[in-house]
């Protein structure tokens, strides 16, 4: 193990700054403002855990949306924070003990997903998707790798928003609506 030391700051009076900084605008490739899961690594959750523990999870890490995956890894639908909301929960269990909600009785298969092609993503700058994901009121949106057959990476309104330096309070549930309305 590394034997690590802290170091006063008192005499560092500046910060340093990338050689040529690049400003990211709505003009710039859409490719620079997605979560590219050949770089990071996906937020998954697994298929058989129940609704409630995922929920902690979720809220205890700040998370809004995972990937679920079954026991193979492979992917089967999405959950969001939303989903697993204790009103959802609620209303979802019925006549049963909410408690036995698994996260399949939430979650949002992927048959009923929609995604963005890479390729067109490829030939598009961040201003098109914001338009295109406003339309759609859309939080998060997944980019497939058709001729691969992936899940290739996703689109976060928060992401976004930090990246361009939006005046869009982050902690609250955003959406591609009000990252268009800060830059209209």
């Amino acid at each position: 193990m590394t034997h690590l030391t802290l170091h006063s700051v008192s005499a560092i009076d500046e910060l340093a700054w990338p050689e040529s900084p690049f400003q990211l605008t709505l003009e710039s490739p859409a490719t620079t403002f997605f979560t590219d899961f050949t770089v990071s690594e996906p937020l998954v959750i697994k298929s058989n855990i129940k609704a409630a523990a995922a929920r902690k999870v979720m809220l205890k890490t700040h998370v809004r949306l995972k990937l679920v995956v079954n026991d193979k890894k492979q992917f089967v639908g999405i959950i969001s924070s939303e989903d697993l909301s204790e009103q959802n929960l609620l209303r979802t269990a019925g006549a049963m003990n909410h408690d036995d909600l698994m996260v399949t009785d939430l979650m949002t298969r992927k048959q009923d997903l929609l995604a963005l092609s890479l390729t067109e993503v490829d030939q598009s700058s961040i201003g098109d998707i914001v338009n295109f994901l406003k339309d759609n009121h859309r939080q998060h949106c997944l980019v497939i790798d058709g001729a691969n057959h992936k899940i290739r990476g996703i689109f976060s309104a928060s992401d976004i928003s930090r990246k361009l330096k939006l005046p869009v309070n982050i902690q609250e549930q955003s959406s591609f609506y009000k990252v268009f309305a800060a830059v209209s």
